[in-house]
């Protein structure tokens, strides 16, 4: 017994090793893994040590021969997973948010400055003219006058205010504002969307023409009549075709500036009366912003006065001397005057 108990338990040691060998099967292999996987400097950074070892043994796993002898097709379909997984995991990944631009600071507009007046001279004017257009050109002062039934076309002795010679409207027009541009009077009228072209020696009219909005005043630059409608909106034209070839609108620091009336162009700038109140705007063509106001409070004496009057409105420059005149509607005074800064 004791002779065959060596070799058969021998033999029992043997079949043991050889059954454990057997049942010694490989690792399942984690078809995800590679999905899941972020590029390798991200996983050296993010993932922790356990992880680091069971993705060592997953790579040693897949190198067995069985998954060598994997079919092309299931390696390609892992590829494009992988490349797949990878795609998502950037998109998905949270943005980091780009710096918002420091945008200037818009300066806060200020008030444009304030100018008053000295009177230089004073002349009669003829107190039952209703103003609403003055130019003075070499020397030689006109008037447009407005109302139904009264509006004209006037040239006046600027000494006297005496009336040389006069031009009535048709009774159904209104007469507005009136400019003189080469040997051409214009004059404008009010709700009636029509114009008159005067020949400036004979006051003969040479053309009638029609625009699509009010008349009130108008002037020019030398190559372009400049025109306003009640509104904040001054427009050009071209003085030939008398069509519109562009317009601004005024501002000042609290917005569009209207009630816009008879203008002048003074120095290279639109100055223009503001209907009802005392105050001509002094506008940038270019731009349309008010560079200053004009207040000519008290320039009428109204303690002086036999008849009622109407607001301010008329304004001309003598553009050889610098002069610049100003009345009003029923004046009886027209003023030269000279503009300086407000105190």
């Amino acid at each position: 017994m004791k002779y065959f108990s060596v070799p058969f338990l021998l033999l029992i040691a043997l079949c043991t090793c050889l059954l454990t060998a057997c049942d010694g099967r490989p690792l399942a292999t984690a078809t995800l893994a590679p999905t899941a996987a972020l590029p390798a400097e991200t996983s050296a950074t993010t993932q922790p040590p356990d992880a680091q070892a069971a993705d060592a043994t997953a790579s040693e796993t897949d190198a067995t021969p069985a998954a060598s002898a994997a079919a092309p097709d299931t390696v390609a379909t892992d590829a494009a997973a992988t490349e797949v997984a990878y795609a998502a995991v950037v998109v998905t990944a949270p943005d980091t948010p780009a710096p918002t631009p420091t945008e200037p600071a818009t300066p806060t507009p200020t008030p444009p400055p304030t100018y008053t007046y000295r009177i230089i001279n004073t002349y009669p004017h003829d107190p039952a003219a209703f103003t609403q257009g003055l130019i003075f050109v070499d020397g030689e002062l006109y008037e447009g006058t407005g109302r139904w039934g009264e509006s004209t076309l006037r040239e006046v002795a600027l000494a006297t205010g005496a009336v040389l010679r006069s031009r009535p409207l048709d009774a159904q027009y209104f007469g507005e504002g009136i400019t003189l541009l080469g040997d051409k009077i214009y004059q404008l009228t009010w709700q009636d969307q029509t114009g008159f072209v005067y020949d400036r020696d004979t006051f003969e009219p040479l053309q009638t023409f029609t625009y699509p909005h009010e008349g009130w005043g108008i002037t020019q630059d030398g190559t372009r009549l400049i025109v306003s409608d009640g509104t904040a909106t001054i427009r050009f034209w071209d003085p030939e075709t008398l069509q519109e070839t562009g317009q601004i609108t005024v501002r000042d620091n609290e917005g569009p500036l209207n009630r816009l009336n008879e203008l002048e162009f003074i120095n290279g700038e639109i100055w223009a009366h503001i209907w009802l109140t005392d105050l001509i705007a002094r506008i940038s063509p270019e731009t349309g912003d008010v560079l200053g106001y004009i207040d000519l409070t008290g320039l009428l004496d109204t303690s002086t006065l036999t008849q009622p009057v109407d607001v301010l409105n008329g304004l001309a420059f003598d553009s050889e001397t610098g002069r610049i005149f100003v009345t009003g509607k029923l004046w009886p005074s027209l003023f030269e005057i000279e503009v300086i800064p407000a105190p």
